[in-house]
């Protein structure tokens, strides 16, 4: 089985995740859209929940966004509305971001895989480079009506 076979067998995890988290965040489920091969560990959002991924399966999943759909969720979370995408605002998404993956490692732990996650951190702008990102990974499209949000997962077994 190759690296990107590995990869792909770890990303309904997150994408089911995605879904309920969503659904229940936002009272409105996501349709998701094609997925694709992230061809290089650049970020392609302007705001970027990253989320690392270590033990049995490790890698990262990222959750992109433009600022307009952060300020839009994070308006939701919070109850209030965002003026300016502060500390506040950042700490709402890393929260969503935090919610999906947790929920995604409780899946993949139900198949036997021990696993942690690291504390979400948020990357703020488009062309970021992530060189921890060596694995291949599929970007899938989630689109809400608060905007589109990206769900990149690279991972890959290490057993």
């Amino acid at each position: 089985m190759g690296t990107t076979s590995v990869s792909v067998e770890y990303i309904n995890p997150f994408v089911t995740a995605s879904f309920a988290v969503m659904s229940m965040m936002f009272n409105e489920a996501p349709t998701k859209g094609a997925l694709s091969a992230l061809p290089d560990s650049f970020t392609s959002q302007q705001v970027n929940v990253v989320v690392g991924i270590t033990g049995d399966i490790s890698g990262m999943v990222i959750l992109g966004m433009s600022l307009t759909t952060a300020d839009r969720i994070a308006s939701m979370m919070i109850g209030q509305p965002i003026k300016v995408f502060d500390y506040l605002a950042s700490s709402a998404v890393a929260e969503l971001g935090n919610m999906i993956c947790g929920n995604g490692l409780l899946q993949i732990s139900e198949g036997g895989h021990l696993c942690d996650l690291t504390p979400p951190t948020v990357i703020r702008g488009t062309n970021v480079e992530i060189s921890t990102l060596a694995v291949p990974a599929i970007v899938v499209p989630l689109k809400l009506s608060l905007g589109e949000v990206t769900i990149t997962v690279g991972l890959r077994g290490n057993k």
